[in-house]
C-alpha cells in the first residue's frame, strides 16, 4: 500500500496522526460511508457529551440532541453536516445547538464538514470538525443586549474617540437634539455649545476626563433648533487593552422639565411666603369698629385678596377682591392689585376714583380671559358712615342688630381689567349703627358644594354670622371656614375662601396702651 514503508513505520505513523487528532483543539468526527464512526477525539466528545454510537446516521440528531439556532427546532438528520459529507458535499460553517441528558444547559457548536474520497474520487467516508462557541455566543448576546439597550434607552448616549471626535450616537439623542446621526458623525460635541459655561467649565472637564476620571455636571446644552436644554451628564473614561484611554462615553438626561418644575415651586414657595405676609393681617379696631378677616387658598397660592388701607382725611377702606382662576398666575396679579390699591389710596378716598385708576393700570396686564372682581368699602369711623364701590363682586351685606340683612352692596359696574376706560360709580353715603355688622365674602364660600351638588349659598353665609353675632369678628371668620368646610363633607377644596367681618360696636372703646394693629399694616 505505501511503498518503501514498512509495517512498523506505517503503524507508527498511524498512531502519530491519531495521538495529533486526539489532542486537538477542536473536536473530529470520522465516519465511513454506511455511517459507522471511525474516529470520535476527545474534545468532539466534551463537546456533545457523549462518545460514538452505533446508531443509524438516522437517528443521531435525536440522540445528540441536535436543534435548530432558535433552540427549538430539531434539527433534521439528512440535514446533518456529517450525512450530507458522506453524500459527497462540502459543508460550510453551521451553527446548531446542542442539548441533551449530558448537556442539559445546551451548547452552541459550530461544524465543517468534508467528505474523504480515495484515489477514484469515490465517497469512503466523511470528516466533521467541530467548535464549541458558546462563550462566543454568549458574548455577541450580551453585545445585541448591550445594543439593544443602548439604541431604546430614553437617556441620550454618545460616543467619542479620545481626541473628542464622535463616533456614535443613539436615537434617543437624535430626538433630544435635533441633531442626526449623519450630521454629528466625525463631528465635536461643541455642535451642543449653549454658550451657557464659561472656558474654566471646559478646561475642568477635559482635565477631569483626561486623567480618567468620570465627569458629572448638569450642563446646559443648546439643541439644532437653537433651544436650550437641561441635561445631568456622566463622562465616562473607557481604556483599551494596553490601558490607554480610548473612547469617551457621555449618557445626558434630558432634565430641563425637572427643572423647570424646580424653578416654579421655588417660584410657588416664594409666592406662598409673600402672599402669606399679605394674608397675616391682624384684627383691626378703629374707634368703634371690629373688623377681622381671613383668606384660605384652594391651592399653594391663591387670587383671592383682602386689605385694610389708611385713606386720606381719617378714613379707612376696607376691600375684598377675587382674581379669575387661582395659582401662580393668580398670585401675581393679586400682588400687583395690592400695590396698585394701596398706592392710589393714598391720593383719594374716593372708591370709584380709585378703582378707575387701578383698572387702567391692570387692563394692559391682564390675559384677555382675565379678570378681577372687588369690592371697595370706604369707612369713616367717627361719623359711622360708609360708601362702596363694587366691580362686578359677590354682593356684600349690612345686617342689623337682629341680623337681618339691612343693605346689599350690589355691583354697580364691570369687573376690573375688561375695559380700559372703566367707570366706577360709588353708593350713596349709609350710616353704620351701633350693633350692625358689614360681612364681604368670595365665591368660594357662596360657590362651595357638597357632594349632593348643592351650594353653600349666602344665605348659610348670613344665617352663620347671625347666630354668632355676640362672637368676635376674629370668631366668626374662622368659624364660617370650618362651616364651609364641614358642609363640603371633606370634598378638595377647589376654590380660595375669602371672608371679612367688621362690627359696629355700640360704644367706641377707650383708647389703650397696648399696641393696636395698623390700618394698612405699616404702610
Amino acid at each position: 500500500m505505501f511503498e518503501g514503508q514498512s509495517l512498523q513505520s506505517l503503524i507508527a505513523e498511524v498512531n502519530t496522526l491519531k495521538s495529533i487528532i486526539t489532542n486537538l483543539g477542536e473536536g473530529v468526527i470520522v465516519a465511513n460511508r454506511q455511517g459507522r464512526f471511525l474516529l470520535f477525539n476527545r474534545v468532539a466528545e466534551e463537546i456533545l457529551g457523549m462518545g460514538a454510537t452505533d446508531a443509524a446516521p438516522e437517528e443521531w440528531s435525536r440522540i445528540y440532541g441536535c436543534y435548530r439556532p432558535d433552540k427549538v427546532t430539531p434539527f433534521p438528520s439528512l440535514d446533518l453536516p456529517l450525512v450530507r459529507a458522506l453524500a459527497g458535499e462540502h459543508v460550510g460553517e453551521t451553527e446548531i445547538f446542542i442539548r441533551n441528558q449530558k448537556r442539559p444547559e445546551g451548547v452552541w457548536i459550530t461544524v465543517n464538514a468534508s467528505p474523504l474520497r480515495d484515489d477514484a474520487g469515490i465517497v469512503e467516508g466523511g470528516v466533521v470538525v467541530l467548535r464549541n462557541v458558546t462563550v462566543e455566543k454568549e458574548a455577541q448576546e450580551e453585545v445585541r443586549r448591550l445594543t439593544s439597550a443602548v439604541e431604546q434607552t430614553a437617556d441620550s448616549i454618545l460616543i467619542t474617540d479620545k481626541d473628542g471626535y464622535v463616533k456614535y450616537v443613539n436615537p434617543a439623542f437624535e430626538l433630544t437634539t435635533g441633531y442626526s446621526r449623519r450630521e454629528i458623525l466625525g463631528r465635536t460635541p461643541r455642535l451642543l455649545k449653549s454658550g451657557q459655561h464659561d472656558p474654566d467649565f471646559y478646561r475642568t472637564l477635559w482635565s477631569t476626563i483626561n486623567s480618567g476620571r468620570p465627569f458629572r455636571a448638569t450642563i446646559t446644552n443648546r439643541k439644532k433648533n437653537g433651544e436650550l436644554y437641561y441635561a445631568e451628564q456622566t463622562i465616562t473614561p473607557m481604556r483599551d487593552g494596553t490601558g490607554k484611554i480610548a473612547h469617551f462615553v457621555s449618557v445626558l438626561k434630558d432634565v430641563t422639565e425637572q427643572r423647570k418644575m424646580q424653578e416654579q415651586e421655588f417660584q410657588m414657595r416664594l409666592a406662598r411666603t409673600v402672599q402669606q405676609r399679605f394674608y397675616n393681617l391682624p384684627p383691626l379696631k378703629i374707634g368703634a369698629f371690629e373688623i377681622a378677616g381671613s383668606a384660605f387658598p384652594a391651592d399653594a397660592t391663591g387670587g383671592d385678596y383682602f386689605d385694610f388701607i389708611r385713606m386720606p382725611h381719617g378714613h379707612f377702606g376696607i376691600t375684598i377682591a377675587d382674581v379669575s382662576g387661582h395659582g401662580f398666575a393668580s398670585a401675581l396679579l393679586m400682588a400687583e392689585l395690592r400695590a396698585s390699591l394701596r398706592a392710589h389710596s393714598r391720593r383719594t378716598a374716593d372708591p370709584g376714583e380709585i378703582l378707575k385708576w387701578v383698572n387702567e393700570e391692570l387692563v394692559s396686564d391682564l390675559e384677555a380671559s382675565s379678570f378681577i372682581t372687588l369690592v371697595l368699602c370706604r369707612i369713616q369711623p367717627h361719623e359711622r358712615t360708609l360708601i362702596y364701590s363694587n366691580a362686578g363682586h359677590v354682593p356684600g351685606y349690612v345686617l342689623d342688630a337682629r341680623g337681618i340683612v339691612r343693605r346689599v352692596l350690589d355691583s354697580t359696574a364691570l369687573p376690573l381689567g375688561l375695559f380700559p376706560a372703566g367707570r366706577y360709580p360709588c353708593s350713596e353715603n349709609m350710616r353704620i349703627e351701633p350693633g350692625e355688622t358689614l360681612a364681604l365674602l368670595t365665591d368660594g364660600i357662596t360657590e362651595a358644594e357638597n357632594r349632593a351638588g348643592n351650594q353653600f349659598g349666602a344665605e348659610r353665609a348670613l344665617e352663620f354670622i347671625r347666630a354668632h353675632a355676640g362672637d368676635s369678628a376674629v370668631q366668626i371668620v374662622a368659624g364660617l371656614f370650618k362651616e364651609v368646610r364641614s358642609f363640603s363633607e371633606s370634598s378638595a377644596q377647589t376654590d380660595d375662601i375669602t371672608a371679612i367681618v367688621c362690627k359696629s360696636n355700640q360704644s367706641t372703646p377707650t383708647r389703650s396702651r397696648k399696641k393696636t394693629a395698623r390700618v394698612d399694616g405699616g404702610t
